[in-house]
């Protein structure tokens, strides 16, 4: 069985995914960049960001249109890699 046939999920369907990270006046425009590699057609307004509650970190929700599996994991390898996250959902 590939990944694909042990996904529960149907591609392409929306995905939202989230990173957090401290909040950096760029800290959204970075999560949004390593997205893009992977979504190159990422559409205006994907991305929406809410600040903790104390205001010291930031997360940044980016929903997209996932087309595999492979795509997913390639999206959230790259964001777990990148220093400044510190954490991906």
């Amino acid at each position: 069985m590939n990944n694909e046939q042990a996904s529960p999920l149907e591609f392409p369907c929306r995905f939202p995914i989230k990173a957090m990270g401290l909040a950096e006046c760029d800290f959204d425009a970075l999560v949004t960049s390593i997205i893009r590699r992977h979504v190159p057609r990422l559409p205006e307004g994907a991305a929406v960001s809410r600040a903790s509650r104390g205001g010291k970190y930031l997360a940044v929700t980016v929903t997209i249109e996932a087309t595999s599996r492979e795509q997913l994991d390639a999206i959230y390898r790259d964001l777990s890699g990148h220093a400044r996250v510190l954490m991906a959902l």
